[in-house]
């Protein structure tokens, strides 16, 4: 069990990748909180994950806003104790064209993608270094490494997550903690699976191993750079792509 007892926070975990990661962890050993503003999901997800035996808790968060995430971390401590891990991976999409995105749009997905990191991550940094260890992991995307036709405002919020990545890095290193992120590349979740088919083998198709990623993929990826195997990776961006970036 990679992460025996260690208490995981995991944003957007309702579904998708995080819903991935909520699993993969838990299998691990892991204690995980499933935060997400999807109440009705969430709470279905802690219903079926609680029934195979794992240990875990939905609470419902909208990472936007700093008292909601105040509220996660309380409630996380008051349930579990403490917190090791941290895994920002809550993320909405709202594409356009340059000259056609609304600046409410702009705003709206840079307040999630980029301000919600950042909420998350300051709230729970006090406890990891009061106890002197803590894992942080955040998403970027491959869209942040080498931009993309349509979106803007999700390229510019995961390239600013790379930035804040390096300099926590910097930053939390000599207190004990690491900080990491994972670019991932197209991955099979319910919004994909909704897009034409031509579309989606237009995608598979600039990816060196011709598919795309499973969120499960992505699952172990964070579970690498959340467990002790990882210890001495730090201020990295792991990409997990499928070969896009060769």
């Amino acid at each position: 069990m990679r992460l025996q007892n260690k208490v995981t926070i995991i944003t957007g975990a309702a579904n998708g990748i995080g819903l991935a990661a909520a699993l993969r962890f838990a299998e691990e050993g892991a204690k995980v909180v499933l935060a997400d503003y999807d109440e009705a999901s969430g709470a279905e997800q802690q219903e079926a994950l609680t029934e195979q035996g794992y240990r875990v808790k939905f609470i419902q968060v909208d990472v936007a806003k700093r008292e909601s995430v105040d509220s996660l971390v309380q409630q996380t401590i008051d349930h579990f104790g403490k917190i090791d891990i941290l895994v920002n991976n809550a993320g909405i999409t709202r594409d356009a064209m340059l000259t056609k995105m609304t600046v409410e749009d702009f705003s709206r997905v840079l307040d999630v993608n980029l301000t919600g990191v950042f909420h998350c991550t300051q709230a729970v940094v006090p406890y990891l270094v009061a106890q002197g260890y803590g894992k942080i992991i955040n998403t970027s995307s491959v869209t942040g490494v080498y931009g993309n036709v349509g979106q803007t405002n999700y390229a510019a919020s995961k390239a600013a997550v790379i930035g804040m990545t390096k300099t926590w890095a910097k930053e939390l290193g000599r207190k004990g903690i690491n900080v990491n992120a994972v670019a991932p590349g197209f991955t099979n979740t319910a919004m994909v699976a909704k897009m034409p088919d031509k579309i989606i083998d237009q995608m598979k198709s600039v990816v060196a191993l011709q598919r795309l990623a499973d969120p499960r993929d992505i699952a172990n990826a964070y579970l690498y750079l959340a467990s002790d195997e990882s210890n001495y990776v730090h201020g990295h961006v792991l990409q997990v792509d499928g070969g896009i970036m060769m």
